[in-house]
């Protein structure tokens, strides 16, 4: 600029403004768009009387730089993150927000694009993809989960002491000596384990060796049929069958099908498991029975003892499912039965349920200061607190037992659960894993009776030995 003026004012010179200008950019190697820039300097010098500053050595920073501004923005997407994805919009609408407008004091533009979100979330560490699972808790250290496998670790080495037990190659490695038992002469203990499993027609191997001469071959959508396999084990035989009888039920779930496996359905499953295990042992033995802790397997029966819905004051044909059977009678605490119905002779309320004041009268558990029917959400310290909550802990009420537990204890035989959330602790589940890898590399069926035959032999192709393991 001043190279220009000092060629333009010179005396001894004629230049004017464009060609001072020219000869100056010239001499510095520019070209003439560096020119037309000099004069539009100088005018905006004289009549504005401002000098343009140059940015040399300056740096252009982002205010993300400002590590109090990018934590307020990482806090707010952390928090935003527990209630589900967060998009760039997240952070240009937070970047618009009053509170952060407050901070930036003013500037032009009131936000950010979603390009500048975008790239902000990258240099905040945010990555876009799929997310990751975390860890799966699944409620195994819970504290009933924990107490219940404890007692049922100690309920199992108790079982031990009748067991013959075996190594993984099939060798007994401990005999058990005879001891009186509430069986009787039926010392011997055998575990017969029980699950379900549900095979798909359309379950097949995805990865297979192809040919580009082959082509590509239509597959079918879906999980196409199912099939439901219910089976029991034993260690000693492998499936419990006898002669012609197998225990294995072949359920075809759904709704225009077989319908759905259904309590009733367990305990006739479980009733002929009975008759089976009975005919192969002549009687002799006694068996374990155990379940997963799934709800079809801890049902109770009907007319089962339950303080749950039941009414404080007499009611007419009350019953604890409407429509159901009346319920069964309670006990006292010197185990003598107490009826839950008013005879059919009394005078006022023939057959009418009593109620649970009435229930708890003749208990003497009833506080003369009275108690409510029931409480909205009992206290945890609190076993007092209505009248359904005293019922509950009573003794009969507490020790009421599931349907399966009652039939096969009717039977002279022994009943358990698994604990929650460990599957592993059955050993049934490696006979599925097994019988499922055999139907998935066999030929895909086209029916039902098929597809019936093949799971059939691919569960039936397990060896004993590997149903030991």
């Amino acid at each position: 600029m001043l190279g220009t003026l000092n060629l333009f004012l010179a005396e001894n010179l004629s230049y004017t403004w464009r060609s001072a200008s020219l000869v100056v950019a010239q001499a510095s190697g520019r070209s003439e768009a560096t020119a037309r820039s000099i004069r539009s300097w100088l005018h905006a010098f004289l009549h504005k009387k401002r000098l343009l500053l140059h940015l040399y050595g300056r740096v252009s920073t982002s205010i993300l730089h400002d590590e109090d501004f990018q934590s307020k923005i990482q806090l707010h997407l952390l928090e935003c993150a527990k209630k589900g994805p967060i998009t760039a919009q997240d952070v240009v609408d937070y970047v618009a927000s009053p509170e952060i407008q407050e901070q930036l004091g003013g500037r032009k533009k009131k936000s950010i694009s979603l390009a500048t979100a975008k790239r902000w979330l990258q240099s905040m560490a945010w990555r876009y993809g799929k997310k990751k699972n975390g860890m799966y808790i699944d409620g195994h250290e819970r504290e009933d989960v924990v107490k219940y496998r404890t007692e049922f670790i100690a309920r199992w080495k108790e079982y031990e002491k009748r067991m013959v037990l075996y190594d993984n190659n099939g060798k007994i490695v401990s005999t058990p000596k005879g001891f009186p038992v509430p069986q009787g002469g039926r010392f011997r203990l055998y575990v017969i384990t029980h699950d379900e499993s549900t095979f798909y027609q359309n379950d097949q191997h995805k990865n297979v060796w192809s040919h580009p001469d082959l082509g590509p071959t239509p597959q079918p959508k879906g999980e196409g049929e199912s099939l439901m396999i219910s089976d029991f084990l034993v260690p000693e035989w492998g499936r419990l069958k006898h002669d012609d009888m197998e225990a294995r039920m072949v359920f075809r779930a759904g709704k225009n099908r077989d319908g759905y496996f259904m309590n009733d359905d367990m305990l006739k499953a479980v009733d002929n498991a009975i008759d089976i295990f009975e005919a192969r042992t002549d009687g002799r033995a006694t068996g374990l029975f155990i379940f997963d802790n799934a709800t079809i397997h801890t049902k109770r029966a009907d007319d089962a003892l339950s303080a749950s819905r039941m009414p404080k004051r007499p009611n007419k044909g009350w019953t604890h499912r409407p429509g159901g059977p009346k319920m069964r009678d309670a006990r006292f605490s010197d185990g003598s039965p107490q009826p839950l119905y008013f005879p059919d002779d009394h005078p006022t309320m023939p057959g009418w349920f009593k109620g649970t004041e009435q229930i708890l009268r003749e208990r003497g558990l009833y506080p003369a200061s009275g108690l409510s029917a029931s409480c909205k959400k009992c206290p945890q310290d609190r076993k007092d607190c209505c009248c359904r909550r005293v019922l509950y802990f009573q003794p009969d009420f507490a020790g009421q037992k599931s349907a399966l537990e009652e039939l096969c204890e009717a039977r002279g035989h022994l009943c358990d659960f698994y604990p929650k959330f460990h599957p592993e602790l059955n050993f049934i589940e490696q006979y599925w894993g097994a019988g499922k890898l055999r139907y998935r590399v066999a030929p895909r069926t086209s029916d039902t009776e098929e597809m019936e035959r093949i799971v059939k032999e691919s569960l039936d192709d397990i060896s004993q030995q590997q149903i030991l393991r």
